[in-house]
């Protein structure tokens, strides 16, 4: 175990490294955020395997600014090119630091070694980093070394359930300024359990009724806002997981749960919300290649 640990913290130190490399020609000195005024810079994960035999490209940011959330629209300061500029990056850069594998690129497989650039222009301090399909830059954010997977994320009790970076999306709709209730089901092997959590039972030979002992779950959930006009503010980013039973469960997830929330839009529009599923390896909070799962949520804001 101790060296399976050391592996994944070396990978993570790799990745940071590695991170700061490919902002090549940018100012990444490790030096303290500062309240606002700031640049925001790109960054690339690394880049999987779709079993149709394309590939995703797996890409967060770096919000060099302590209080200041920072609006780019698509176009000149905010694009992905050659393709774009829009290729379902963030326009709204949630403030202090660093926002782990937020969206995916699907790119062809033929793409072979061509590249794409995400060009960043914020409060006049431009970045540009490359994307493609760097030998060392593989990841494996469905499975990690001891068989642990990210949760399944769905928006109903009965799913469909999907895991992993690339997630699913819902359509809905809301009226400004009054609060809209959101409710995610999440299912989880239960393999890794969060520091004072219990870890349930080998899956092989879990019922529906299996559970942790006294804990709220072995699965944390996260929302943020991803694109919009105007405000965007939660009752609770971090909604506690409560157990509830799923009619539907992904196999293996002896762990079933929902995260309940709401959330109100200052201004008419659309907007894009994601949530992001972790456990406690989860590749979010910790910048590991596994185990995540995001997802979408567009809702249009009508007065």
């Amino acid at each position: 175990m101790r060296v399976y640990q050391w592996g994944l913290w070396s990978f993570a130190l790799v990745l940071v490294l590695a991170d700061y490399r490919l902002a090549w020609g940018q100012d990444l000195e490790l030096a303290p955020l500062r309240g606002s005024g700031q640049g925001i810079t790109g960054s690339f994960e690394g880049w999987f395997p779709n079993q149709d035999g394309s590939y995703s490209l797996l890409v967060g940011y770096y919000n060099r600014n302590q209080d200041e959330a920072v609006d780019i629209p698509i176009g000149p300061d905010n694009h992905i090119e050659p393709g774009g500029p829009d290729q379902g990056q963030p326009t709204h850069f949630q403030p202090h630091g660093r926002q782990w594998g937020l969206f995916t690129i699907t790119v062809p497989k033929d793409f072979g070694d061509k590249e794409l650039t995400w060009r960043i222009t914020a409060n006049g301090k431009t970045s540009v980093i490359p994307l493609g399909l760097y030998s060392l830059w593989r990841l494996e954010p469905l499975v990690d070394a001891t068989g642990n997977t990210p949760p399944y994320i769905g928006f109903s009790d009965s799913g469909p359930f999907e895991n992993g970076p690339r997630g699913q999306s819902e359509s809905i709709t809301a009226n400004v300024a009054t609060p809209l209730s959101l409710t995610v089901w999440v299912a989880d092997d239960a393999k890794i359990a969060f520091p004072g959590q219990s870890l349930l039972s080998n899956c092989s030979n879990c019922t529906r009724t299996v559970k942790t002992e006294g804990v709220q779950a072995v699965v944390r959930v996260h929302w943020t806002s991803f694109r919009g006009p105007g405000a965007v503010k939660f009752d609770n980013s971090a909604p506690t997981v409560e157990t509830v039973e799923l009619k539907a469960p992904p196999p293996g997830t002896p762990f079933n749960g929902k995260a309940t929330t709401t959330v109100t839009f200052s201004e008419p529009g659309t907007y894009i919300l994601n949530v992001q599923a972790d456990d406690s390896t989860g590749g979010g909070p910790a910048g590991r290649q596994c185990c995540w799962s995001n997802a979408k949520v567009k809702v249009s804001v009508v007065p």
